[in-house]
């Protein structure tokens, strides 16, 4: 029986793989600001098989709240064998791009909310000295293009910090996994012109996370083929790369 922690527990892609974990009878602490969804969340895991799942109210970039929603995660489920931080907004870039403030609150929603969620858990997990912190990040974070250089900047930032806090606890047996998606089909991107032989579910993701949890992936591209796509894109030689429209 793993004990479970998400952040960002509504979201499409936290769900899916909850969904898979509950399967195997996981206790859940589910994390996230919308109550009612929240409810329907904890209602469908536990006609899946899941155990004890217990739900916490939390904006994400209310910094102040991590600490609170951490100590009640502990008392409940004791220890956490998982952490999957999974919230985050999809930025209009040309709305940031004429609006300082929101690209700030942007920045906050994807990275530096991210950040200091991750820093408090490092030290929960250094405590323990076992489990899995699994990030959601994104292939936008390997290379800054015009369609979304904001949202790739915050996940640039998450990638980097998994990287170096990976090297941090994989001391104390502890294991950072940086996950990376590309096109998936959920609500954040419905509507969007994405290319439809590209575009993955989130059901096809999630179990590609929860393989990797297993086999503790480092930095898993979801699907794989994403790593090709952007080992390309990251080599493009910037004076060509300036005048693309990606």
């Amino acid at each position: 029986m793993k004990r479970i922690l998400i952040v960002g527990a509504t979201s499409a892609i936290a769900a899916a793989c909850a969904r898979l974990w509950a399967a195997q009878g996981s206790e859940f602490f589910l994390v996230a600001r919308n109550n009612q969804k929240l409810e329907q969340t904890a209602a469908d895991l536990r006609a899946r098989g899941a155990g004890k799942v217990t739900l916490f109210n939390m904006d994400a970039t209310d910094f102040s709240a991590h600490s609170a929603m951490i100590e009640h995660c502990i008392a409940t489920l004791r220890q956490i064998d998982i952490a999957l931080v999974a919230h985050g907004t999809l930025p209009d870039q040309k709305a940031c791009e004429d609006d300082a403030e929101l690209a700030l609150l942007e920045l906050a929603n994807n990275g530096t909310s991210v950040i200091a969620l991750m820093t408090r858990l490092a030290n929960q997990f250094e405590t323990q000295r076992c489990g899995t912190l699994a990030v959601i990040s994104s292939v936008a974070g390997d290379r800054g293009r015009p369609s979304n250089y904001l949202y790739g900047t915050a996940k640039a930032a998450v990638s980097t910090f998994c990287e170096g806090l990976r090297a941090r606890l994989f001391k104390v047996g502890v294991h950072v996994m940086d996950i990376r998606p590309g096109f998936v089909a959920t609500p954040m991107t419905q509507g969007l012109p994405l290319p439809a032989a590209l575009v993955s579910s989130a059901e096809n993701v999630a179990k590609l996370i929860v393989r990797g949890v297993e086999r503790k992936t480092d930095t898993l591209y979801a699907p794989r083929f994403w790593a090709l796509i952007m080992l390309i894109i990251r080599h493009v030689p910037q004076f060509v790369f300036k005048r693309l429209s990606l």
